[in-house]
């Protein structure tokens, strides 16, 4: 039993520095918090956070934890944490670690609040970056869905198709 005990012991520690650990774990326990009550949910909310927040301290460079914060922070209720001031800040960092996915961030953070112009201008500049499928499905959907910008939509096509 000690020997076991000792091998589990140190799989923990070596999980404990792991940042996509933490990422994932997070994720994991996010998809289980949308899958449940409401009340359960605000439960899991702290330790959602703290371990994305986990990953971000393990790693500088961890986009996809920045992106998760990003995505938590303006979705979750002010009163339980939300704020469009930690969103961005987490958008700040991901822009000085790809301009592609700063844009991305900030385009998606001011799409969320309906200030579709600023969504705009973000996304064009991510799109002028990397000119990639997702930059190009995030403007040509704010044009379609959100802007009623059709024709916008279909030159954007267009000239991505080219």
């Amino acid at each position: 039993m000690g020997r076991s005990h000792f091998v589990l012991q140190k799989d923990k520690i070596s999980i404990s520095k792991n940042a996509n650990f933490h990422y994932k774990y997070g994720g994991a326990l996010g998809m289980k918090a949308k899958e449940s009550n409401k009340f359960k949910a605000l439960g899991m909310i702290d330790e959602i956070e703290q371990s994305f927040l986990a990953a971000v301290k393990l790693d500088a460079k961890h986009i996809e934890s920045r992106w998760a914060l990003v995505m938590l922070y303006i979705e979750l209720p002010g009163i339980v944490g939300g704020s469009e001031t930690k969103a961005q800040k987490y958008a700040d960092e991901l822009m000085n670690l790809s301009k592609v996915d700063g844009f991305l961030a900030k385009g998606h953070i001011d799409e969320y609040f309906k200030r579709y112009a600023k969504a705009e201008a973000n996304f064009k500049k991510a799109h002028e970056i990397g000119n990639s499928k997702t930059t190009f499905q995030k403007l040509y959907d704010l044009y379609l869905n959100k802007l009623k910008q059709p024709q916008k939509a279909i030159e954007l096509k267009k000239k991505f198709e080219k």
